[in-house]
């Protein structure tokens, strides 16, 4: 180099993440999160609390959801960044409550991502008798969640495009039950429904049961970071979302109690309502469509449960590592690795029905800290949001007073669960909060 001449130093800078999800495959993520094993159970478990009116429970859920979605809806549409719950609550309410709600998030996607895969091979023993033994338990459990761990790893192309795969393939065996089931009530006379034993308790119960069933959207919204135009799309993958859900519910529901005697001691309703009206391939069918259906939830978790971590990571709150992309797939890869780790853990040691309940205990929380982030996010960013949701502060107290009534229902152990989560996120927040006077970690919306 001569004199005169400057000497221009270039960073590398670390690789980001690729934003290549559209409008539809947002939807068809939203819709495999929430469409897993709860439409293969529950139906004889709500028939059995609220017999006669489970179609009606089906519905009311759906529109109460419905109300928790709009205020999603209006609140992921001010954030183009990956987190989801834990970005809103961070955003609105600060590192403690962002943390806590995170903790609550990762929470309850685990236990229901194990709560499938533990279904998935129990569903597999209908093809394999011997699936349920230890031995064959373990390598069927490593092999589905290795495979889906390793397809997120690679990319998230590869990872959005099984889920859209799986999307269909799932909708299928589901949408011919409807189809024959609704020609079979056509042609015979509908079963007498068992005497109603219905009050409030039961309702609430199955209320809450339910709410699991319509609950998984909010991991859509994880991967943001990764979408087109997350800030335009999200309202309209939601709302689509849980329209196109409750309908194939309060259908599936309605066939069930339509035609099963008592659909209340049904163990597989929809297989057994299958076998009715289609007779034994039929009931084959819907089995598969289980298997179809959980590997599907796992798919969709698998590329979007990994990025609550990556979000905490980027703004400080978590390790550094889980915020780490790989220089070659674009893809948090350390966090993807530790979620397919930590699902296969809970999916060895916990059962189906332990899991489920742990679930939706959990998202009770993060739906009522949502809501609430939206007449705080009003004020905080005004026009920051590109929905703006027509008397959205009614939308929320509606949100919050449905998450707190539902709780009235929780055991006592799974309060204890809860109160060891927020336990071990206060921790978390002692090792990572700022000294006093610090510039705060910075949260945008556009």
């Amino acid at each position: 180099m001569g004199p005169g001449s400057t000497t221009v130093k270039t960073m590398a800078r670390p690789p980001e993440l690729v934003r290549t999800i559209g409008r539809w495959s947002l939807t068809a993520l939203a819709v495999n999160c929430i469409l897993g094993s709860g439409i293969f159970g529950l139906p004889s478990i709500v028939a059995g609390l609220v017999p006669h009116f489970s179609p009606l429970a089906v519905l009311a859920a759906g529109g109460a959801m419905a109300v928790v979605v709009a205020c999603y809806a209006e609140v992921a549409s001010q954030f183009s960044e990956s987190g989801g719950n834990y970005l809103y609550a961070r955003a609105a309410f600060g590192q403690f409550a962002g943390i806590q709600v995170a903790w609550m998030t990762m929470l309850g996607r685990l236990a229901a991502s194990a709560a499938n895969a533990n279904l998935l091979v129990s569903y597999l023993g209908e093809f394999w008798p011997r699936a349920g033994n230890p031995i064959p338990r373990f390598v069927a459990l490593t092999l589905v969640i290795g495979f889906l761990g390793a397809v997120n790893y690679r990319g998230v192309k590869g990872g959005t495009r099984v889920s859209d795969v799986f999307v269909v393939a799932k909708l299928l065996p589901i949408g011919i039950l409807i189809v024959a089931g609704g020609y079979w009530l056509v042609i015979h006379r509908a079963v007498a429904a068992p005497a109603s034993i219905s009050g409030e308790a039961h309702w609430l119960k199955a209320m809450l049961l339910l709410f699991f069933a319509y609950g998984g959207y909010e991991a859509a919204l994880n991967p943001m970071g990764e979408a087109r135009n997350p800030r335009r799309d999200v309202a309209f993958a939601l709302f689509a979302a849980i329209a196109i859900i409750t309908a194939i519910y309060v259908l599936v529901q309605s066939i069930v109690v339509g035609v099963l005697p008592d659909p209340g001691q049904s163990a597989r309703p929809l297989a057994d309502a299958a076998r009715i009206v289609m007779g034994r391939g039929g009931a084959a069918l819907i089995a598969a469509g289980v298997l179809i259906s959980c590997y599907g939830y796992l798919s969709a978790n698998l590329l979007a449960g990994p990025r609550s971590t990556f979000a905490l990571a980027e703004r400080g709150d978590f390790p550094e590592s889980f915020a780490a992309v790989h220089g070659t797939f674009r893809t948090p890869y350390v966090s993807i690795a530790v979620f397919a780790m930590a699902t296969w853990m809970l999916a060895l040691l916990g059962s189906f029905s332990w899991n489920v309940t742990l679930s939706a205990v959990a998202r009770l929380v993060y739906y009522g800290a949502t809501c609430a982030a939206l007449p705080v996010l009003r004020r905080k960013q005004p026009g920051a949001a590109w929905f703006r949701l027509p008397a959205g502060n009614w939308f929320a107290v509606a949100g919050m007073l449905i998450c707190v009534s539902l709780f009235t229902v929780v055991d006592f152990s799974r309060w204890l669960i809860l109160a060891g989560t927020v336990g071990v996120a206060a921790l978390n927040w002692l090792a990572v909060r700022k000294p006093r006077g610090s510039p705060p970690a910075q949260i945008g919306g556009a």
